[in-house]
């Protein structure tokens, strides 16, 4: 069995459409351009297709709790790295972290942290996920010891400026 990658990352560039007037991504954006990576990684590391899930299963996941926190901006025209990993989940929800970094991974820019609960459209409520999903969260979690997005943003940023200096 080939094991999975628990902390995928992807890249974007930062696009003028989505700044502000200062040339730095607007604070709505950096969410939807660390959901995107995610939905990508979602699908391409894990086989995971949330929107024909939606289509077909008439079950996925929607957005129940954001929460962010800005460390650096992001310019426009900038590469940034997306790194993506499940923080959490139970029966009905899974947590996702999201981190924004500079292209070479030196220093962080956001921290988002999403969790999304698992519905079906059919019936118009939560759901508990199956097994095999459950098996699937199981192996690709990581640990956070961190209990809020903010000490997470800190810790991380410390870590690679930690990591730079070696």
């Amino acid at each position: 069995m080939t094991k999975l990658n628990k902390t995928p990352i992807g890249h974007r560039t930062v696009r003028f459409q989505d700044c502000d007037p200062y040339g730095h991504l607007n604070n709505a954006k950096y969410i939807d351009y660390m959901i995107n990576v995610r939905e990508d990684h979602l699908m391409n590391e894990y086989g995971l297709n949330v929107f024909a899930m939606a289509q077909i299963d008439k079950r996925s996941w929607l957005v129940g709790h954001n929460e962010i926190a800005y460390l650096k901006p992001a310019n426009v025209m900038e590469e940034v790295c997306i790194q993506t990993a499940l923080i959490d989940f139970t029966e009905k929800y899974v947590k996702a972290e999201m981190v924004m970094m500079d292209k070479n991974r030196s220093h962080v820019k956001a921290v988002l942290w999403t969790k999304f609960y698992h519905f079906d459209f059919k019936v118009g409520q939560g759901v508990q996920h199956h097994d095999e999903l459950l098996g699937l969260f199981d192996s690709l979690k990581i640990e956070v010891a961190q209990d809020n997005v903010e000490q997470r943003a800190r810790f991380l940023a410390r870590e690679l400026r930690e990591s730079a200096a070696v």
